[in-house]
Order: structure tokens, then sequence, then C-alpha cells
């Protein structure tokens, strides 16, 4: 029998205005853990949801096991041994864990029975998880670890992951890659997509490399720097941002004692925050996912009302403003679910402009909408921040996640704001698009803005943050100076320890 497990022959798939894969071809071997690199745009995820059978070639052929494989719908994908877990997890909240893992099963056994092999399965591959618990009281790891489950149930022959670290703590990361290395021990392939490439570098021992829609290269990820794959990537030199610290002006924005329950049924209510942030200052908020940072995000957007507590924006009391009024005033947020909430799916990028530029933008006359100016707004977004994409009237869903997210950051950062929420500000794009739009952030901080990113990947905070403080379980820690803190401090501090135990790591 050949080691080769899936052979991917000249598949090309095109979309109206674009070619999404042109003549890819490669082969992934049987327990061979294999990465797909590529811009956002390359076409990865085209080319995953065709070997999950979501998306049909145009042309090209693939053979599974040395027969040809086709499948119509991801259960056939399913049934001959392709599993996938997505980067947006589909899992109800109010359902427990055997519930969910029941739904994505053709023919569920009784609860008893299928709990009894979550907990098998679990114990097996290092990753426990009680059947029982309720979905929605889970951490984004555990999370994912019933998606992975979900997979490990079928005894698939390939695992495609995409972005599975988007959410994890590194604790979280190194039980993966455990859980990982045992099921390619075992025989079992892996694709694996992630634009973290140290991860790739650590993981991975072959890498295809995607740009615009074609095969451009592979290498094997041990014996290759990431940034030269990062440069594979782009077909050119990557660029480090740039900062100079700052010591910052006056105080833009100062919050005081602000709590707020959760609007969500399993969210994370804000407990006592304080903080303040000068003009031209950059403070960094890290913390593992679900621990308050949406709803720290809505209450400074104004989206969410705080029941305590007092928002200032230079020196005027903005407690009781909505969104709107903030915005005009030069406080502007920009939320970590971008299809959905900061854009509008089956909207245009010119309606997805409108909605939130109409203000400072000067977007309407005597009640109507200037669609010409919203347009040059727009096509403006879509050049200064290379947002792949045909025009401005394209639908925001027809863009690839990375893109969209630079859509929705730059429109942003082009209206000038005084102060800028970001929550996570370079999810899932490359690492090209990732330092683009940190040397953006770092630009909008040295023209005298404050800015306000809550990230849950720390290298990216500490290489653009001044000062550094963490959210757990809806409290902030107090800020402290980006520069010299150590992978302890930053791990007391997510944890929730308070500042006195974080000063003994000091000394």
């Amino acid at each position: 029998m050949s080691d080769t497990l899936l052979s991917i022959k000249g598949l090309t798939k095109a979309y109206p205005g674009v070619v999404a894969n042109e003549d890819v071809s490669f082969d992934i071997g049987r327990g061979e853990v294999h990465a797909l690199l590529g811009e956002n745009g390359a076409g990865k995820s085209t080319l995953v949801k065709t070997i999950y059978g979501l998306v049909k070639p145009d042309r090209g052929s693939m053979t599974l096991n040395g027969e040809t494989y086709d499948p119509a719908e991801p259960k056939v994908a399913r049934r001959l041994g392709v599993a996938m877990v997505f980067q947006h997890f589909s899992l109800f909240d109010a359902l427990n864990v055997a519930e969910n893992i029941a739904l994505g099963m053709e023919n569920p056994p009784k609860q008893r029975d299928l709990a009894k092999r979550i907990r098998d399965v679990s114990e097996t591959y290092g990753l426990p998880l009680d059947p029982w618990r309720t979905v929605g009281d889970l951490s984004a790891g555990e999370r994912q670890r019933v998606e992975i489950i979900r997979c490990l149930l079928q005894d698939p022959k390939l695992l495609i992951m995409d972005e599975p670290t988007s959410v994890l703590t590194p604790q979280e990361v190194k039980i993966l890659f455990e859980t990982l290395r045992k099921l390619s021990s075992e025989g079992t392939a892996i694709l694996y997509i992630s634009h973290k490439l140290e991860e790739i570098r650590t993981l991975c021992e072959n890498a295809t490399i995607l740009r615009l829609g074609k095969v451009v290269g592979g290498c094997d990820p041990r014996e290759t720097s990431a940034r030269e794959m990062a440069e594979m990537m782009v077909g050119g030199t990557l660029h480090v941002p740039e900062r100079e610290p700052s010591e910052g002006g006056e105080v833009l924005l100062s919050v005081a004692g602000l709590s707020a329950p959760s609007p969500r049924a399993f969210g994370t209510s804000l407990k006592d925050i304080s903080f303040e942030v000068r003009r031209g200052e950059v403070l960094g908020i890290g913390g593992v996912a679900g621990n308050g940072q949406d709803e720290l995000l809505a209450a400074l957007s104004g989206e969410m009302r705080s029941g305590a507590g007092m928002v200032t924006l230079d020196g005027k009391d903005i407690s009781r403003l909505g969104p709107n009024p903030r915005r005009a005033l030069g406080l502007l947020a920009a939320p970590e679910e971008r299809m959905g909430h900061a854009a509008a799916p089956e909207m245009s990028l010119t309606e997805n402009a409108v909605l939130t530029a109409t203000v400072r933008e000067d977007l309407t006359s005597n009640g109507f909408l200037r669609w010409g100016k919203a347009k040059s707004f727009a096509a403006s977004v879509i050049d200064k921040f290379d947002v792949r994409t045909p025009g401005p009237e394209n639908p925001a869903m027809s863009l690839s996640g990375g893109n969209l997210q630079k859509f929705v950051i730059g429109r942003e950062i082009l209206q000038r704001p005084e102060v800028l929420v970001v929550n996570q500000p370079t999810w899932g794009v490359d690492a090209s698009a990732a330092a683009a739009i940190r040397q953006a952030l770092l630009d909008l901080a040295a023209g005298g803005a404050a800015l306000i990113v809550i990230s849950q990947d720390l290298d990216e905070l500490m290489e653009i943050s001044d000062r550094f403080a963490a959210l757990n379980e809806g409290r902030l820690s107090e800020p402290r100076p980006a520069g010299g803190l150590t992978v302890e401090q930053i791990g007391l501090m997510l944890g929730g320890a308070h500042d006195m135990e974080v000063a003994h790591v000091d000394a």
C-alpha cells in the first residue's frame, strides 16, 4: 500500500471575479502533519472545503487511499474518513457536551453509551472532558475539545484543523500538540492551517504554500525559519512593525469603577474596572477567551450600558451615551466577531462602511445617504489596507475572514479616532497582514490617538503595547509597563493574581 493517503491533482475552482484555486496539486502521507500556508485570500479555505465536500471543484481530481475521492457533501467525507475542526465552533451553548456531539452523528447511540465513549476517547488522547457539562459553561479551550472529540469518534484517517490555536492559552496549545502527535503516531494524517508560523515549525513536517490560489512551493518547516515561510507566502520581504515607546500625553479616556452585567446567558459580567489611557499610548489587555473581553468592548463603545461607574472621554462624561454619540466624539471600536457584529454579511462593503462611518465621514446630506462618497470611502479602505476583493460593491460574506478583518480595522482607523478600542485586531490574518495592521495601529497612536488593544495573542500585545493589563473573570488587573514583563508575570496576571503576587516574581 502506498504511503500517500490523499493525492490532489490540478484542483481548480473559480467564483465570479476571482479564481480561488488554480491547478492545485500536492500529496499528504499517512500519519503526516502537513501545513497549508498562504496569505488571506490565497485559497486555503476553498481548498479544505473541497476536501471536506463543501465545495465542488470546476476541474481536477482527488484520490483517498488509492480510490477516487469526490465527496458530494460532508457526511460522505466523514464516512470515508475525513474530519474537520473549523475555526468557528458550531456548538449550542444551552446543550451539554454529549448532546452537542450527538447532533453531529448520523446514528448517535444512547446518551449514556455516548457519554462513556466521550470519556474513553478524551482520556486516551489527554483531552479531559465531562460529557454532562453545559457547553455555555466551558472555556474556549474546552469547547475546542468538544469539536476534536466529535471528530475522533469518527476514527478519521485525515483530520483538517483550521486555525486551531487562535483562542487557546499556551498551556492548552501544548496539550493540543501532544494530542495531534499521538494521532499522527497512530497513522492519522493532519492537514494544519495556521498563521502562527512558529507553531508550524514546532508541529509540522511538511508545508504546501499557496499564493493567489496557486501552489508556489513547499518546505520542511523544521528547517525553515518563520520569516522565510512568511516571505514565501507573500512573495517579497516581510516588514516588521516599528514603534517608539510612548510616555503618553494627557489622559484621553478614563474609566472608574465600571461594573456591568453581561447581556448574554453565558457571558462574563464586568466588575469594578478602572484604568486610564493617554494620548499616544497603547494599552494592551490580555486574557483567556471568555473572561469579559466582548463585554468590555461593548461597555466602552456604548453598546452595553454599565450598571455602575463612569467613562470619561477627554474630560467629558460619556457614561450614558450610546455608540453613535460616542463615535461622534471620537471613541470608535472594532469588535472581535467580524461577521454579523462588525459587518453585515449580505451587505456590500460600501454599505458596511456606511454602518459605522456615517457621522465621522459626513456620508449623509439632508437625510439622504451620499452613496458616491460612501463608495469612495470604502474604496480607500480597500486600497490602503490591501483588502483582496473585486470592489466595494461586493458583499462582506464574499471576503475571506482575514480580508474582512483588514476591512473592518481599516474602516475604523481611516475615521481618525481620538480613542480606538479593538478586540483581536489580527485574528485569523496572515503574517504580512498582521504586521500591516499592527503598524497601522502604532501609526495611529504616534499621531496622538489613544488605543486599547484587547487580544489573546500575547506576542502581539508585547510587540505593540506601552502598558499591559489582564482580564480575569470580568476583573482587570492594574496596568503595568509592558517592557520587561516576563512570561511568569503575565501568566500570574492572566490567572487573576493580585499585584503583590506579581511583584513577588519581580523580586
